[in-house]
């Protein structure tokens, strides 16, 4: 006969009891990268995305890798080899500080150091990854160019053999962590089809300019890689692989990553809307006892939820046995599109103070639109999905 429990009192950030899906060992993961971003990060990030910069990022990504998040979800090398879960619900308490944060972590460790993970050799392994692991040094990803975004084969970077070495010309742009890196991973067209070449930053004629007047990911440095004629030698190309499915395996791990990061952006905006329609009086009665704020409420709540469990499931799925491309596009696609709807709302709770630094609102969502479209647009998931759906490829 079955003996009814007695009920649990409803937590309002977790009504779905989500929560209790986690192990020990995932809880304390979570637990320790919440507590590092509620120690180290939260009392300056509205600082730093007003000035525009993150003050000592060298420090703090040295921080981030003693903690062991940069480059978690790898094996050896001085890597964590964490779990895709462990990974996802660091991006979540990682992006419920800053979106910029979550970026430093998500380029570093799925799109620089995954490509020479994946495809690098032995040597360029050895030579980086254990530093990209412990946070002493920097990397980034060139693949995106001023005239080439969503259709990476048409780049215009090129890299043509010089005897023994190769001599890269081209611009990169909108690049996370370009101008403070000391190795990036840059694609360029060769005669073989698209190439990886992993690029010490201090190699001569190559620069990367930081790109200024940005009104989002403001704590994060975003640059342009421009390369001038510059000489590798022979080893600096990545051997495992050729064609565009280098740089878009690498984009799959970061956009994963994002799935989960962009619900915690969207909690961190609905936590603030909750409390603040609990404390706000109007009419002589707080705003929460409104029946549209409520609806505002129930709104945010349902699709933080339901983001959050398409976090787990490509997280639990990820794990037992890996993912395809349309999956990861549907976690992109939904929960950044949902986590930017959310913020808007609680921007419109919190009235004209939804507007200020001193909540993180408006910061999430100016973030967000950054999110939205970068590693991947709406409009490209959209049709990854419908190719899926239907085996046409409507961008083709």
């Amino acid at each position: 006969m079955h003996t009814p429990h007695s009920p649990r009192p409803a937590d309002p950030l977790d009504l779905l009891e989500l929560d209790s899906m986690l192990t020990p060992d995932e809880r304390a993961v979570r637990d320790a990268v919440r507590t590092f971003c509620d120690r180290r990060v939260e009392p300056h990030i509205a600082e730093w995305f007003e000035q525009g910069e993150i003050e000592d990022i060298r420090g703090l990504t040295k921080e981030l890798g003693e903690l062991g998040l940069l480059g978690m979800h790898l094996e050896g090398y001085g890597c964590a080899g964490m779990s895709a879960v462990d990974y996802g619900l660091a991006c979540l308490e990682l992006e419920a500080t800053d979106s910029g944060l979550r970026s430093l972590v998500s380029v570093q460790g799925s799109l620089a150091m995954f490509a020479i993970h994946a495809f690098g050799s032995e040597e360029q392994k050895e030579e980086w990854l254990p530093r990209l692991a412990a946070g002493t040094a920097i990397g980034c990803f060139g693949l995106t160019e001023p005239d080439s975004g969503s259709d990476p084969g048409s780049m215009r970077t090129t890299a043509r053999r010089d005897g023994d070495d190769w001599l890269l010309d081209g611009r990169k742009m909108w690049i996370t962590n370009g101008s403070v890196a000391d190795v990036a991973v840059v694609w360029a067209r060769t005669e073989d089809g698209v190439r990886g070449f992993v690029v010490p930053t201090d190699t001569p004629g190559f620069s990367a300019p930081a790109i200024k007047h940005k009104m989002s990911l403001r704590a994060s440095v975003t640059s342009e890689l421009v390369l001038d004629s510059i000489r590798l030698p022979g080893s600096a190309v990545l051997p495992e692989v050729r064609g565009l499915r280098g740089p878009l395996s690498c984009l799959n791990e970061a956009r994963y990553g994002i799935a989960w990061g962009a619900m915690g952006a969207a909690r961190s905006s609905f936590r603030a809307a909750l409390a603040y329609s609990g404390d706000r009086v109007q009419f002589g009665r707080p705003i929460s006892s409104f029946q549209l704020t409520q609806a505002k409420l129930t709104e945010m709540a349902l699709e933080l939820a339901k983001g959050t469990l398409l976090a787990f499931h490509l997280g639990r799925t990820k794990d037992d046995r890996g993912l395809r491309p349309e999956q990861v596009s549907y976690g992109k696609l939904n929960n950044t599109r949902a986590a930017l709807e959310i913020c808007r709302t609680a921007r419109t709770v919190l009235g004209a103070n939804g507007i200020s630094l001193e909540y993180p609102v408006i910061r999430h969502a100016n973030n967000l639109e950054s999110i939205l479209t970068y590693e991947g647009t709406v409009e490209m998931h959209t049709l990854m999905i419908g190719q899926a759906l239907t085996g046409q490829a409507a961008f083709r």
